[in-house]
């Protein structure tokens, strides 16, 4: 069974869990601390609110009912869809949303290296 981290990130509507393999976590908190650092050079009228990086963890336990665990690879597919809609002119997104499809792709090849496992 593949080891797994949590990313605990605070967005506008509150907590989310994500699922990430150990060896990806780290990746998702640096692209995200990215993301964070360009996202104020954006100028479009539909760049999406992004989480914030809380923490990371080994193990986690949800104790209230209403939340769940969020699959990185869900999470990303989002995070791109969302990128990729941004209509910007001035600022080259093109770069951002390489970085974001760089780690899906890894994210991709790794559930495909553990499902032949």
């Amino acid at each position: 069974m593949p080891t797994m981290r949590y990313c605990i990130l605070q967005g506008p509507e509150g907590l989310q869990y994500v699922e990430m393999p150990a060896s990806h976590a780290y990746q998702l908190s640096a692209l995200l601390l990215r993301l964070h650092k360009e996202i104020g050079k954006l100028t479009a009228d539909n760049v999406p609110q992004l989480p914030r990086v809380a923490a990371e963890c080994s193990d986690l336990e949800l104790l209230d009912p209403a939340a769940s665990v969020t699959s990185g690879l869900d999470f990303l597919t989002r995070l791109e869809r969302s990128f990729a809609a941004i209509r910007e002119q001035t600022y080259p997104l093109i770069s951002l949303l390489t970085e974001i499809r760089a780690l899906l792709a890894q994210l991709e090849q790794w559930y495909e290296e553990e499902y032949e496992a």
